[in-house]
């Protein structure tokens, strides 16, 4: 197939062409560079089947010049803003780089014919909805501005599968880790340590849990549910079957540094403002398909965190 990975240069989507490249297509990545790097797409440079486009895909003239020279197949969409508390100081940025980009690729892809949208949502919709959360519950509260921006892409989405007949993923996925992050709780430890390698100070009273996914388990279980789901708008959730606090993630940090640094809280049920503490969702759908991640929460976030203080050492 020919496909556009919008938000290609970050962390889930140079992972994403790496993957869709060595199953056999001819991939477009298109990304601002804000939060990805063009180093994350090094080893795909100079190949006839990938060529990479620096654009702001929340402008509707941009992104439909690219659909016009493209003539893609499939669109996969990731580009989004994920930073969560600057989102909390200017709502402005999801509403342009999350909701916004959406907005301009469906409006490409009903343009130009593309019949199929594979879209990156978040378990950030369901808000702090009470125990094992599944697809079809209700009313969904999101409390991030993130949250918001994906529900309402979500919405979006599906009328436009309703109207001009494009055939949708909605993927839904909690903290997803592995190589090339470019935020997230790993990434901000990791970081401190550098600081201060004797001190890691982590938001919150360290209770938060969640499940946390391997970004090679991600992939599989995306490209799965295209190739077997079948729905003019398929929904479903992606995680592990266990979880993280993020005292332990903290714990397996400092253990994978080799450092002997003391872990400080901040104190408080949450880390920011937006952050949901607790998540734990039913994952029965993506599981029907016989997919399980390899690795579990915690083997997920070591191999995490092993791989960035490798980059550090190389």
């Amino acid at each position: 197939m020919n496909i556009l990975v919008t938000g290609g240069a970050g962390f889930i989507g140079s992972n994403l062409c790496e993957r869709l490249v060595s199953l056999g297509s001819t991939v477009t990545a298109a990304d601002n560079l804000l939060l990805g790097k063009r180093a994350h797409l090094a080893a795909l440079e100079g190949r006839g089947d990938f060529r990479f486009v620096e654009l702001d895909v929340s402008g509707p003239a941009g992104v439909d010049a690219l659909f016009e020279q493209g003539r893609f197949d499939c669109v996969f969409h990731l580009a989004a803003n994920s930073d969560i508390a600057r989102s909390h100081a200017d709502p402005s940025t999801d509403f342009g780089h999350t909701l916004g980009t959406t907005w301009a690729v469906l409006e490409a892809t009903r343009r130009h014919s593309v019949k199929e949208i594979v879209f990156a949502s978040t378990s950030a919709i369901y808000g702090e909805m009470p125990g094992c959360i599944r697809e079809d519950q209700g009313p969904l509260l999101p409390i991030s501005h993130y949250g918001a921006a994906k529900l309402a892409s979500e919405a979006f989405i599906s009328s436009y599968a309703a109207n001009y007949g494009i055939r949708a993923w909605m993927p839904r996925f909690p903290n997803v880790v592995g190589p090339r992050s470019t935020h997230g709780a790993i990434y901000d430890f990791v970081g401190k340590l550098r600081r201060t390698p004797g001190r890691l100070e982590v938001l919150g009273d360290g209770s938060q849990v969640k499940p946390y996914l391997h970004v090679d388990d991600l992939l599989d279980a995306i490209l799965l549910a295209k190739a077997r789901m079948k729905a003019a708008v398929n929904v479903f959730n992606v995680g592990g079957d266990t979880r993280c606090t993020v005292r332990r993630m903290a714990e397996i940090v400092v253990e994978e540094s080799g450092l002997d640094a003391a872990i400080v809280f901040t104190g408080g049920d949450r880390g920011w403002v937006g952050d949901v503490p607790k998540v734990d969702y039913d994952t029965t759908r993506i599981r029907s398909l016989d997919w399980a991640p390899k690795r579990d929460s915690e083997q997920s976030v070591r191999a995490a965190a092993r791989w960035m203080f490798d980059q550090a050492a190389a």
